[in-house]
């Protein structure tokens, strides 16, 4: 339980910290959010609890591969906040948009040989 509560804290204080930083400094902001440290310390906690080689490298591509369509909602909502839509109607929109695309990958990698 402790395990979980470090891991909790540490996951916690990154996304904060690209929150206050994306503030002052949007682009840099950006940047960080950018960097695939949610994936790097999930890969980190993964390996702690279960340390085998096979499980952590179908993970990093499934990674991967989840990671192509949700790209996308990044471009969709700044042109919908662009366009005068509303924030939360943009997000709420980027998100739906995003789990339409998931749902086409989970469709459409077993027809091109991918494993997810």
């Amino acid at each position: 339980m402790v395990w979980l509560a470090i891991k909790a804290l540490i996951s916690g204080i990154i996304v904060a910290a690209v929150s206050e930083i994306s503030k002052r400094y949007p682009g840099f902001g950006g940047l960080i959010a950018s960097l695939p440290l949610v994936s790097v310390l999930g890969m980190l906690w993964l390996w702690k609890d279960k340390p085998d080689a096979a499980n952590m490298a179908a993970h990093a591509e499934g990674t991967f591969w989840f990671v192509l369509p949700s790209l996308p909602m990044f471009l969709a909502i700044p042109a919908m906040l662009r366009a005068g839509v509303n924030f939360y109607v943009a997000l709420a929109l980027g998100c739906l948009l995003t789990i339409a695309l998931y749902l086409g990958m989970i469709a459409l990698a077993p027809r091109l040989g991918i494993r997810l």
